[in-house]
């Protein structure tokens, strides 16, 4: 006899509901079923303690996304299990409550998304995020930190640690909002430093920046437990996306960039997956795959893996945890997708500023927001007709010495303390290099290789650049050195 089974109305709008929809480029779980709780002692007892450093390093409204970057990882690592006493976040923190942004105190990664920011702890912000600092942080050193919560990352040898870096880059280096900038030699000391005093077991490392797989290029050893993708390769740009007039678009009243190309696709896959299933080679291809802009590079890029490749058969949750209320979703999937509207990290300033001056409706406002991005504009052909009058000075007028790559494989310069060397000279003479700026480290690097001595560094520099200080307001002196 066939038996017929009754189900409630509450269950049976449950049954139906249950599933993921697509929001406007994302995967969102609509309804959860009830799971069991995380068990978090016994995970402490097999996998040691997660630990966390966020990092944007960044500052000013029109670099919003990077910020909203960190916060949305916050917000996924606490969702995962991991102790807020274990996640060191690093940010300027002068987004939220900045006077163009339309949503005071908050701050959203997604059109569609809700707030990030509440919630995320002020551990460095403002001038206290530094690289200075970061390094500190990594190696848990308490007392080479300067202001700031104090926290650092206390780990042992049982521990996983994740590092997420979301900013502005060029070749071999990573911006920060007060200089100096991160230096990829200096950083990869530091995971040598942190190796070497054996208090962790396995590192995982995103990045997010123009260039940044010349951060790790030649010289990221794979000896050091420590695996690393990062959202370009070592001579490409990273993308910001979710921005206004493309597609899809950040809410009317928003006129900056939300988030990163590379960033929001790994954030995105982690909070709609069961990290308990999924690996961590599953999101580097998923994420490869949405970066590239589904195969379309010339508006995507090429992610990069480094370190030691044997970790990508590893667990997600062992480094971003795991969110109970995933236990019902899938471990991976590759959906095929159209490609979404970005733009070139670089420009994403330009793109803010040219919008802000759009919607303004004070006369005197427009005019001053005209000023800064013909200003902002001016300074980039500047440091642009600059670098190329130094190579002409040194090399020759038939000659694209300052553009060489170097083979795969090797490392973006030999002296990395001449590349600071040469930047200096050239801020000097020629004023601050700004975060555009950061494309031409190639250059200063390819000088450094072809042996060009300080003396002859500082006469083109002067000859390209004579008088600069006196026409532009952004020299190092007033704003720093980038080195």
């Amino acid at each position: 006899m066939a038996k017929f089974f009754c189900f409630s109305p509450t269950l049976l709008l449950l049954v139906l509901l249950v599933g993921r929809t697509e929001s406007r480029g994302r995967f969102e779980p609509k309804i959860l079923m009830p799971i069991e709780e995380a068990k978090s002692t016994e995970q402490e007892d097999t996998i040691g303690t997660r630990w966390a450093v966020l990092i944007a390093g960044s500052s000013g409204y029109g670099n919003y996304r990077h910020q909203a970057d960190v916060c949305h990882a916050y917000q996924i690592l606490r969702k995962g299990g991991l102790r807020e006493e274990n996640i060191v976040v690093m940010m300027y923190d002068d987004i939220a409550n900045h006077p163009l942004n339309p949503r005071p105190g908050t701050l959203i990664n997604h059109p569609d998304g809700d707030d990030v920011y509440a919630g995320v702890p002020k551990d460095y912000t403002g001038h206290d995020v530094t690289a200075a600092n970061f390094y500190a942080v990594l190696l848990g050193d308490k007392m080479a930190v300067t202001g700031g919560s104090g926290k650092v990352i206390a780990s042992k040898a049982n521990d996983h640690i994740f590092v997420y870096y979301s900013d502005h880059g060029g070749p071999g280096v990573l911006g920060m909002p007060n200089k100096p900038y991160l230096y990829a030699a200096d950083f990869i000391e530091t995971l040598k430093k942190k190796h070497a005093a054996g208090t962790y077991k396995e590192m995982v490392i995103y990045v997010e920046a123009c260039e940044s797989g010349s951060i790790f290029e030649g010289i990221m050893p794979k000896d050091l437990n420590i695996y690393v993708t990062t959202a370009s390769n070592a001579q490409e740009s990273s993308y910001g996306t979710y921005c206004p007039g493309m597609n899809p678009s950040p809410p009317s009243e928003y006129i900056t960039c939300l988030g990163d190309l590379y960033s929001v696709a790994w954030m995105e896959d982690s909070e709609t997956h069961n990290l308990k299933k999924e690996t961590v080679k599953q999101q580097y291809q998923t994420v490869k795959m949405r970066t590239s802009n589904y195969n379309t590079y010339s508006e995507g890029s090429h992610v990069m893996e480094y370190g030691n490749n044997s970790i990508k058969s590893k667990k997600l949750y062992l480094y971003q945890g795991f969110d109970p209320a995933t236990v019902i979703l899938p471990p991976n999937e590759l959906p095929v997708k159209s490609p979404v509207g970005v733009v070139n990290q670089r420009d994403a300033d330009l793109l803010f500023l040219w919008h802000m001056y759009r919607i303004s409706e004070d006369g005197s406002r427009k005019d001053d927001i005209l000023k800064e991005l013909t200003e902002t504009t001016r300074h980039r052909k500047h440091v642009d007709t600059s670098v190329e009058l130094i190579g002409t000075v040194l090399f020759g007028p038939m000659t694209n010495v300052l553009n060489s790559v170097r083979e795969p494989g090797l490392p973006l310069v030999d002296d990395w303390e001449c590349l600071k060397s040469v930047i200096r000279l050239f801020e000097m003479n020629c004023g601050s290099l700004t975060q555009y700026g950061m494309k031409h480290m190639r250059a200063f690097a390819n000088i450094c290789n072809n042996g060009v001595s300080k003396e002859l560094m500082e006469e083109a520099s002067a000859a390209a650049c004579g008088g600069f200080e006196a026409r532009f307001k952004s020299h190092p002196s007033v704003v720093g050195y980038s080195a």
